[in-house]
């Protein structure tokens, strides 16, 4: 199982959250991009239906896949 980190950061301004290079918008507070990221892990684990995704990797090249609806990665937050 895969295991994803939703880290709380500064950013433009404000607070976000960040997973990989990826920034969440921008909240006022710590709390806010905390409560946000909190969410945003929770729903990462709920199992869904099987489907096709599509997705850009770090070199801009595009994959498609077939991703098992109950295959969801361990996900979770920190603070730095």
């Amino acid at each position: 199982m895969s295991r994803i980190t939703y880290e709380i950061v500064e950013h433009d301004g404000g607070w976000a959250y960040k997973v990989g290079g990826t920034y969440s918008e921008t909240f006022a507070t710590h709390s806010d991009a905390l409560a946000a990221a909190r969410i945003a892990a929770a729903e990462q684990q709920v199992a869904g239906s099987t489907e096709g995704i599509e997705y850009e990797d770090t070199t801009g090249k595009w994959h498609n896949e077939l991703s098992e609806g109950t295959d969801r990665p361990e996900a979770g937050v920190e603070e730095k």
